[in-house]
């Protein structure tokens, strides 16, 4: 199948017709799903919002990663991720593989302008990654913040060409649009529809969208077990407003009482220990 175009184009036949559906000729090629090649894997980002390079155990920081640094005991930790310093242009340069700039994402979508790679229009012509998994077959679903809809776009009316489920490639959403939402009672989307979550006692978006995951997931495992998936996992609960469970926060009670100067050597001393940074690097100097 040559897949150097997308869509992939449709099959076309060019042999004869045959008038009785009885003619043993009449057998024709069966109709069969698009599927990725053989052996393509399942795909899982997850993208955690303005979380400093220093801050999780598994890169020597002190907010306890377990299941990360399990991960990256059986595969591979990269030191070099480029960010922009900002969480919108990150995140379409990300989904894209293009410089924001290129993608019209040079600042946070709320301050856009008509300036050429600062519209917060992502141009036709740069296809995000989910859209090309998609037309290869695969299974495609976004969970948590978007912060990539041009603003005048956010509206339960569109136009949806830059959401997720429009001309973002994902078949499935649940999340929220723009920069934050409370934590404790959000302002979610199912696709392109507003729908308002069961909040009972102890609600928190996180783990809403979480289990909104792992339920796309097994069904999809259920219904379709030879189709691969990408998802998309972006929380905004790192992101302002800073919502955190009490459950959560009660965890490191004291553990930064001596201070930012001396969190900050200890962090820097845990990531030459990890080989994360080099042996012979410096910290900046305090402005």
């Amino acid at each position: 199948m040559d897949r150097s175009i997308l869509p992939l184009p449709d099959p076309t036949y060019d042999g004869p017709v045959y008038e009785d559906a009885k003619d043993p000729r009449a057998v024709f090629e069966p109709i069969t799903p698009i599927r990725p090649p053989a052996g393509a894997p399942n795909v899982l980002v997850v993208l955690l919002d303005d979380v400093g390079f220093g801050a999780a155990s598994v890169f020597g920081g002190p907010c306890r990663t377990p299941t990360a640094e399990r991960l990256a005991g059986n595969g591979l930790s990269f030191s070099r991720f480029h960010t922009t310093a900002l969480c919108a242009p990150t995140r379409q340069a990300l989904l894209t593989g293009r410089n924001h700039h290129a993608v019209g994402m040079g600042a946070i979508t709320e301050i856009a302008t008509a300036a050429p790679g600062y519209t917060s229009v992502r141009p036709q012509a740069a296809a995000p990654l989910a859209q090309v998994l998609r037309l290869n077959g695969y299974s495609t679903a976004q969970f948590g913040k978007c912060h990539e809809v041009p603003v005048w776009q956010t509206s339960p009316v569109g136009p949806f060409d830059a959401w997720p489920t429009g001309g973002g490639g994902f078949e499935h959403f649940y999340g929220f649009l723009g920069g934050e939402t409370n934590q404790y009672a959000p302002a979610i989307y199912s696709g392109t529809t507003p729908i308002e979550p069961e909040l009972g006692e102890g609600y928190h978006f996180t783990e809403d969208m979480t289990d909104k995951a792992i339920a796309w997931v097994r069904q999809l495992s259920a219904l379709t077990p030879d189709r691969p998936f990408f998802m998309y996992y972006a929380p905004g609960a790192t992101h302002a407003p800073h919502h955190v469970p009490l459950e959560w926060a009660d965890r490191y009670r004291g553990e930064f009482d001596d201070g930012w100067d001396a969190l900050r050597e200890r962090i820097f001393a845990e990531q030459k220990r990890r080989g994360v940074v080099p042996e012979d690097a410096e910290l900046t100097a305090r402005h």
